[in-house]
């Protein structure tokens, strides 16, 4: 926020605890001295204020993660690494994601050396038409049973077009032809439309979107999903 729209909050709340017409402009003037002189408080509120709203934003999304947390976490449907693990990670992702390509080689790394912990994807294709194909041909039971060399390869792919997504087809074994016919089964239809609702539900916008436990985590930001991992791991320990 500006300070200078606080400067003129701060008048105008103060003018109008008490003083009359006649001395708002002097009354006016003071404030605007002090805070003048005192900068501190107009930055002192300004991290206030930042702080009150990530707090408010922290609990609505604590609270619509409870409210929607099956469908999050237990969907049959998702593809799941390490599906015996005690602690959950959810990603909304999109195989044309600049970030979420980006974030893969972690993500990886992080499901083979935390095998009890449980990776949920969420084929959320927001990037056209080329994403909405690689979200398809990913939930077809063939790709899923190749657990995740499909996904490295689609998303070690800088530039993933139809054709590169039949190459990654064809080296993994598979069929494309096939597969593409496959991937038009209205329950595939069902499932993309329905991970689409509940990013809206849970308001996310973009991509790569995390959720550890009660916590949730905008953007390509590794560092934070290790440190939620982290704080689920205690957690869970704690309660054992």
């Amino acid at each position: 926020m500006s300070p200078l729209i606080l400067l003129a909050g701060a008048t105008a709340a103060l003018s109008l605890a008490g003083c009359q017409p006649s001395q708002d402009a002097a009354f006016g003037e003071k404030v605007r001295a002090y805070l003048m002189a005192h900068p501190e408080v107009i930055r002192e509120a300004v991290q206030k204020l930042s702080e009150k709203e990530r707090m408010a934003e922290a609990q609505q999304s604590g609270e619509l993660i409870e409210k929607h947390r099956t469908a999050l976490e237990r969907d049959p449907r998702d593809f799941v690494a390490n599906p015996d693990g005690k602690i959950t990670v959810v990603e909304f992702f999109d195989y044309r994601c600049g970030f979420c390509k980006t974030a893969a080689p972690e993500i990886i790394a992080l499901i083979a050396e935390n095998p009890d912990v449980r990776f949920v994807f969420k084929e959320f294709p927001i990037f056209g038409e080329v994403s909405d194909t690689a979200a398809r041909v990913s939930l077809t039971p063939q790709v899923k049973a190749k657990g995740l060399e499909v996904y490295k390869a689609m998303m070690a792919d800088k530039a993933l077009n139809e054709a590169a997504i039949d190459r990654h087809l064809a080296a993994a074994g598979l069929d494309p032809v096939k597969i593409r016919a496959d991937a038009k089964a209205p329950s595939i239809v069902k499932q993309i439309a329905e991970v689409r609702a509940l990013a809206m539900a849970m308001k996310i916008e973009g991509t790569p979107a995390f959720i550890v436990g009660d916590t949730f985590i905008g953007g390509a930001d590794i560092p934070s999903l290790k440190a939620a991992i982290a704080v689920a791991k205690a957690d869970a320990a704690r309660k054992t």
